[in-house]
């Protein structure tokens, strides 16, 4: 190897050397985003069967509830949080009920928004309680739900307890009842409602003329509908569903039985002119909380684009929905031991005005409206009732007329303002006087 060769290699390896101990620059880190979680919230009630239509209205309303809560990409825990929904049907059934009810504590869900029916939410809250899994109704009225001291059931509606009382008053003064038969369907529900109704009624010194009793599957009503006719009734009030009521009062008509017929929530619902035809106008019924024309503007655009008229109580299934979120939200966690307790605290304007829960679990000053069947076959609201007084119930106010601006020009019409949350004193919570 000659000279320049040696130099050159020399020079080649020394370069080598020294790149080999100058180390390159590392990029940065990138920052990771927090992993996200998945919450589950559950919903169960009727979802085949002859009241599925007012299963299938409720969970509507907590489907849309969860929707909305996923577009505001919420943040609980520090982790970006998803919701979704398992919906499970419970056939109106208390024994299926409790089989849904530990399928959904098995899936591991994080809270329940039913059931519907009195009857089955009370045994399913039992073993949703025994989880730790809270469980929230927006239909289900029979005080007993509440009066158990379980720390984990709640309910965004009236009781019974109320709603009886309220249309009892509506019997006594404007349908002027004297003389009321009263018939049950032998559920939790509808016999309990009966007995609220009835005691009302005596103590208003109204006469109970006869009292019978069916059940939720019958569908021939004849038998008692004639023992009743004799007795001469003022009005006939049912404690049931709309499957049971619609055929048992076009039944009445057929027997030639005049008097008015006056429902519970079950029943207030326009499938009843469906049900019972011609027959059902002029009916009188209840519902434990403020009519669907009154929820929130917001909801009932959101609610009609997606899914069509409001049934009956999807407003207050979607504020059942909402209250668990705002629950998490407060507690900053997903986990039912944590959030559940925040729910006797939260505060919230809803669909169907402000909610809040008592040391019970019931909703803080529910509101009662009665209805009456109009000749278009829909029911509409005629008063609202809260701590027992009865104002007529005011419609949402219409938007004003836009005002000329000048040139000629029209001002942008100005925003719907919804229906008061109440048109009535504050109402003293009653405490239930029989327990079921």
């Amino acid at each position: 190897m000659n000279r320049p060769t040696k130099l050159a290699l020399a020079v080649a390896v020394a370069l080598g050397v020294a790149a080999c101990g100058k180390e390159e620059p590392k990029p940065a880190p990138k920052a990771e985003a927090p992993a996200g979680v998945t919450v589950t919230i559950a919903h169960a009630g009727p979802l085949t069967g002859s009241i599925a239509h007012l299963g299938k209205d409720d969970e509507n309303g907590v489907a849309l509830a969860i929707e909305q809560a996923n577009a505001k990409k919420l943040v609980i825990d520090g982790k970006p949080v998803t919701f979704k929904m398992m919906s499970e049907d419970d056939q109106a059934d208390p024994k299926t009920g409790t089989t849904v009810a530990q399928k959904l504590v098995d899936a591991k869900v994080a809270a329940v928004v039913g059931h519907l029916n009195s009857g089955v939410t009370i045994p399913a809250s039992e073993i949703y309680n025994k989880a730790g899994i809270p469980v929230i109704s927006g239909s289900a009225t029979n005080p007993t739900l509440t009066e158990r001291g379980l720390k984990t059931v709640f309910r965004t509606v009236g009781r019974d307890d109320q709603q009886g009382p309220a249309i009892a008053a509506y019997i006594a003064g404007e349908l002027k009842g004297k003389k009321v038969a009263i018939v049950d369907d032998k559920t939790a529900y509808g016999e309990g409602l009966a007995n609220e109704v009835e005691k009302a009624l005596k103590g208003a010194k109204v006469a109970i003329v006869s009292r019978e009793r069916t059940t939720d599957k019958e569908t021939d009503f004849k038998a008692i509908l004639t023992k009743i006719k004799a007795k001469n009734p003022d009005v006939v009030f049912h404690g049931g569903m709309d499957a049971t009521g619609g055929p048992m009062l076009k039944q009445a008509r057929e027997l030639g039985i005049k008097a008015v017929f006056a429902f519970g929530d079950g029943a207030c619902t326009d499938e009843m002119s469906k049900l019972a035809g011609a027959a059902s106008e002029g009916m009188a019924c209840s519902q434990a909380g403020l009519p669907a024309v009154a929820a929130s503007k917001d909801f009932q655009d959101a609610f009609k684009a997606k899914y069509g008229e409001i049934k009956q109580y999807a407003p207050y299934f979607y504020d059942g929905a909402m209250a668990i979120i705002e629950a998490m939200k407060k507690a900053n966690s997903v986990d039912p031991a944590k959030f559940t307790p925040e729910m006797f605290n939260i505060s919230f304007q809803g669909a169907t005005g402000k909610v809040e829960f008592d040391a019970k679990g019931d909703r803080k000053d529910a509101e009662m409206t009665i209805f009456r069947m109009g000749k278009d076959g829909k029911i509409a609201p005629v008063a609202i009732v809260k701590g027992g007084v009865s104002t007529p119930f005011a419609p949402p106010a219409a938007a004003p007329a836009p005002a000329p601006a000048a040139g000629g020009a029209a001002m942008p019409p100005a925003a719907p303002t919804a229906a008061p949350a109440s048109g009535a004193p504050k109402e003293e919570a009653k405490k239930d006087e029989k327990k079921k």
